[in-house]
């Protein structure tokens, strides 16, 4: 008698634990999903500590101020210029070079919008007056004319493009626009290189 007691007591404690185990609700048959959302990986004092663009950029020294502006309208009339090489040109060596140059400084100028639109900074949208004046004189001129006055203005403008970057990266104090001038440098020594070997290419 006592053994059956044990019986029936071991039996109802088993059936207890089953209902215990298939209490979780299955909702894959509504589409709804008992998942819990996943942990954010930083906690929200540490999202608000970190610095956004718009606290950098107004963190901008006269420097890092002066590097941009001449960057946004330097790259603006590289594009300009390229252009009208690809058209006026009569050498295919300085077309190749202008075609070149539109791809290249659009792509450097996008990411410099880029980085100005984060910030809210506001870049200069158009060429000063002797900018556009060299694009004016070099719209007028084809072959070799144009050739030779766009090559020689590639070599001078390029020099001096490649002293303000490397003025930027030694002494800027925006850590995203220092990366900026550090990264497209290369490509703009690169452009020297091309500019003197298409001049020579003309003689």
């Amino acid at each position: 008698m006592k053994n059956s007691i044990v019986t029936v007591l071991a039996i109802s404690a088993l059936v207890a634990c089953k209902k215990s185990e298939t209490t979780t609700i299955d909702h894959s048959a509504d589409g709804t999903s008992t998942t819990a959302p996943a942990e954010p990986t930083t906690t929200p004092t540490e999202s608000a500590n970190m610095p956004g663009p718009k606290e950098n950029i107004s963190m901008m020294t006269d420097q890092d101020k002066k590097f941009a502006e001449a960057a946004a309208k330097g790259g603006m009339m590289e594009v300009m210029l390229g252009k009208i090489a690809e058209t006026n040109a009569g050498n295919e060596q300085v077309k190749a070079f202008g075609k070149m140059m539109v791809e290249d400084h659009t792509k450097i100028n996008d990411e410099l919008k880029n980085w100005a639109s984060k910030g809210s900074y506001k870049l200069p949208p158009s060429l000063d007056a002797s900018q556009q004046k060299k694009v004016d004189d070099l719209k007028m001129k084809k072959g070799m004319d144009f050739d030779k006055s766009y090559t020689e203005l590639m070599i001078s403008d390029h020099k001096i493009d490649i002293a303000e970057f490397k003025k930027e990266i030694s002494s800027g104090t925006e850590a995203s626009l220092k990366s900026f001038a550090s990264a497209h440098l290369p490509t703009l020594e690169h452009h020297l290189t091309k500019a003197e070997e298409a001049k020579k290419a003309l003689k």
